[in-house]
């Protein structure tokens, strides 16, 4: 049976044990059914039983994939519902934040169960076939490794568990974050020969040599390793695995779940696990809640189709402000007088009316976007992740959620060549191929740039690229520009007109307001504040301190 039907047995439920119960402190994972892992079969279960953790929402189990979470708490992004996102995201939170909270002990539960695997595997070695048992050895180092990435960026140097532990054994330290880094390297230089050099649809949802070298060159990457990330980046390209979809839009939806473009993701299926994002990102009209959503600041920073800024580009119409942008604004935001989820979509306040186009011809109908109270905030919506066989069924989505993807590679790898300061040809072919697939046709980035020239560059084509996808929160922290653009108002679209010129965008991508003279009607959804020093490290929980006393805490918390 495929990979991806096995998927919901949970491994603790296997072994007789709850993991709710059981790994709910930290760091205790080690269950008490000294009978389990004694067969193949079981091994296969149990292996499967850690992707689990992938199906992890943060606070309150919510019925979404964790990484999407993220951008809600940064500055092309918001959180309507969960308050302690909210916090997140306006530089408020504290050592009690159920968000930071349930993101540690998420995944050290799923480090656990790692560690519970490893620790017991080793007798399946005699009579599991050696090239199967390495994989599934490697299989779960991978997924240790990338649980350890996830909490090491975000709370900057954790305990580093390599075995289960005893509670007497409990009271262990924090390892510094070049130490997690380490480990997490090593393991993936050691885990590659292992795994499958690519994952068919009979192991469709497995981590393969793609995954280890794509997780490779991003965390090396965010940890300033740039000779590290570059060659990681290099050796996953020569493989020859992976490309470009065709369409920026379909490899969000079901038509691109079998792209080529896409490296690892996280998989779901009716029947088994069920995600809500149609929830989360659908129009009112279209039974949706659109409680996460896009910002003001996102759509300005997206350039016009001749390749310069908003405020550089004669091509720019304050009067027509979405058209000749780049095709990825409209591909990845839903933007007013479109068609979505079989509705025009239109947030003006005196557009009563909008059209259904489920019916042909397309009848005209109540627009609840320009009346409900909870209509989007900002005016916009998320078009990734959003596909039209979700409706009605808005609880019941078994879309994937992609982890990696080729294009990511692409840009580590040009990025961390600039910061090298080696501008060769590769760096403006790896940024060209991502900015000139099709359906997007970005001009090319010509050669002679400076490094600065073209650091800039890559880091406003990683926001066009990656938006929705989750990775802004750690590309603010790592390139140390927070308190640039994250203070001050978190702003929605005018409802009833149009700015009435460009604001300002800077070598970040970022827009700025003060020349715009009707900037004042602009909705302020929230007032945000932001401190490098505190804010691009999350605290460590407070009862985690409490169990574990030994825990230091991140400084200003």
């Amino acid at each position: 049976m495929k990979f991806t039907k096995y998927i919901l047995l949970i491994f603790c439920c296997i072994a007789g044990t709850s993991c709710d119960d059981y790994l709910e402190r930290f760091p205790l994972d080690n269950p008490s059914d000294e009978t389990f892992l004694r067969t193949e079969a079981e091994l296969d279960l149990a292996v499967t039983g850690v992707y689990n953790t992938l199906w992890f929402g943060g606070a309150g189990d919510v019925n979404g994939p964790f990484f999407q979470m993220l951008d809600a708490a940064t500055d092309i992004g918001w959180e309507r519902n969960t308050s302690s996102l909210q916090n997140l995201g306006m530089g408020n939170a504290n050592a009690d934040n159920a968000m930071i909270s349930s993101y540690w002990s998420g995944f050290y539960r799923g480090i656990g169960r790692c560690n519970y695997i490893l620790s017991k595997a080793e007798p399946l070695a005699a009579i599991v076939p050696e090239a199967k048992y390495n994989r599934l050895m490697a299989e779960v180092r991978f997924l240790r490794a990338y649980f350890y990435s996830i909490i090491n960026e975000l709370y900057g140097g954790v305990p580093l568990l390599t075995k289960p532990v005893l509670l007497n054994e409990s009271q262990l330290p924090r390892n510094t974050k070049d130490e997690v880094t380490d480990f997490i390297i090593a393991e993936l230089d050691a885990i590659a020969p292992s795994l499958l050099a690519e994952t068919g649809t009979v192991n469709k949802g497995r981590a393969n040599k793609g995954a280890a070298l794509a997780l490779k060159s991003r965390i090396a990457l965010f940890n300033k390793r740039y000779e590290a990330a570059a060659q990681a980046a290099s050796e996953l390209m020569k493989l020859g695995t992976y490309s470009l979809h065709g369409d920026f839009t379909q490899l969000f939806q079901y038509a691109g779940q079998g792209s080529k473009e896409i490296i690892f993701s996280v998989q779901y299926l009716k029947g088994t696990k069920v995600h809500s994002l149609p929830r989360f990102f659908f129009s009112r009209i279209a039974l949706g809640h659109s409680n996460k959503i896009p910002v003001q600041a996102l759509v300005d920073s997206y350039a016009c189709i001749d390749g310069l800024p908003i405020d550089k580009s004669p091509l720019f119409d304050p009067k027509k402000p979405f058209a000749n942008r780049d095709p990825r604004l409209t591909q990845t935001v839903v933007l007013p007088q479109t068609r979505f989820i079989n509705y025009l979509f239109e947030t003006h306040p005196d557009s009563l009316m909008t059209l259904d186009y489920s019916t042909t011809p397309a009848r005209r109908v109540q627009n609840v976007e320009a009346t409900h109270a909870y209509a989007t905030f900002s005016g916009y919506l998320w078009r990734k992740y959003t596909d039209v066989a979700d409706f009605p069924d808005i609880d019941n989505s078994e879309l994937g959620v992609i982890l990696f993807r080729y294009a990511e590679v692409l840009l580590n790898y040009a990025e961390a060549k600039i910061e090298l300061n080696q501008l060769d040809a590769s760096v403006y072919e790896a940024i060209n191929a991502v900015r000139q697939r099709p359906g997007v046709n970005m001009p090319p980035v010509t050669a002679g740039k400076t490094q600065a020239e073209l650091r800039s560059i890559i880091r406003i084509e990683r926001k066009s690229e990656f938006a929705g996808e989750g990775l802004r929160l750690f590309d603010i922290r790592r390139w140390n520009i927070g308190e640039d653009v994250m203070k001050g108002p978190l702003r929605g679209r005018i409802r009833n007109a149009f700015l009435s010129s460009a604001p300002r965008i800077d070598e970040n991508g970022t827009p700025h307001y003060e020349n715009v003279a009707n900037a004042s009607q602009m909705r302020v959804i929230e007032t945000r504040s932001y401190s490098n020093e505190r804010d691009n490290l999350w605290p460590i929980p407070r009862l985690e301190r409490e169990v574990n006393p030994t825990l230091t805490q991140n400084p200003n918390y």
